[in-house]
């Protein structure tokens, strides 16, 4: 029998798309610009959030 797997809730910081690329302005020895990557800091790059865990209630 098959599992079914819910699906994780899309980053709410950078909406899905997790890894950008950034023109730095400036261009390489062969004219193409270069360029950094960076991540969202939120869900480290997956573009996924971990779903909230359950609070428990300790004591009477």
């Amino acid at each position: 029998m098959p599992q079914h797997i819910r699906p994780r809730p899309i980053c709410g910081h950078c909406d899905g798309f997790p890894t950008v690329t950034i023109t730095t302005g400036t261009l390489t020895p062969d004219g193409q610009r270069q360029t950094i990557t960076a991540h969202c800091p939120a869900c480290r790059g997956t573009g996924h959030t971990a779903p909230a865990r359950a609070h428990t209630r300790i004591g009477a």
